[in-house]
């Protein structure tokens, strides 16, 4: 749900309809409040990573804040994906500042935006290796498999925008306003089809978990 309120902020916040009706200091504050459910949807999936269970001695269910496994994909991409969000923050929080030249707009607001979006690429193509398991694409398309292609897509479209979005030095101009408009918009569009899927998988999960286990005729453990 949190993923899906980030989106829906960096959705509407790039129309140039809702740029008009609201004002450009509201605007912006429409970005830093979905930057921040973004942080705080990404520092519960990482907190979700880092307590995973990996021994059998691990107490079920205890929760963990501190955790180093470079060698765990899921640890990495959710790392990765939780600092990306820290720089979308700092971004979209100096965008809400006025009176800044093209050079402190790029200092201050497109380089953590950069940053953040190459977080975010390299996050996507973590998690997309992990369900998928490779870029093969010859076993079938689960449910677990469309969250990461279509999340992939929204990173990939996010960094398309901060590309478009730099201020170039000499004009002083945007490379491709219309550009990063649409691609943040469509970016957030697909994480936020990837956060209603991530509900349903949830949703699924549990119900399976309520079924017998097959093999045993015994219910798995909760």
């Amino acid at each position: 749900m949190l993923f899906a309120i980030g989106s829906a902020c960096f959705l509407v916040g790039p129309f140039p309809g809702f740029v008009q009706a609201v004002g450009a200091p509201a605007d912006g504050m429409v970005f830093f409040v979905g930057s921040i459910f973004f942080t705080a949807a990404a520092f519960l999936q990482y907190l979700e990573a880092a307590s995973a269970d990996e021994s059998p001695v691990q107490e079920r269910g205890s929760t963990r804040l501190f955790c180093f496994a470079p060698r765990r994909i899921d640890w990495l991409s959710s790392l990765i994906q939780l600092g990306g969000t820290f720089f979308f923050n700092i971004s979209t929080f100096h965008a809400l500042q006025s009176g800044l030249d093209s050079g402190q707009v790029d200092r201050l607001v497109w380089a953590p935006d950069a940053l953040g979006s190459v977080c975010f690429l390299v996050s996507g193509i973590l998690a997309y290796l992990e369900v998928r398991g490779g870029f093969s694409l010859r076993s079938e398309p689960s449910i677990e498999w469309r969250i990461g292609a279509i999340n992939l897509l929204g990173c990939v479209l996010f960094g398309i925008s901060a590309i478009a979005s730099f201020i170039v030095p000499e004009t002083g101009s945007i490379v491709d306003l219309g550009a990063a408009n649409w691609t943040t918009s469509a970016g957030a569009l697909c994480f936020g089809v990837g956060a209603i899927l991530l509900l349903r998988e949830g949703s699924d999960g549990q119900i399976k978990s309520r079924e017998p286990a097959a093999s045993s005729g015994r219910s798995p453990q909760p």
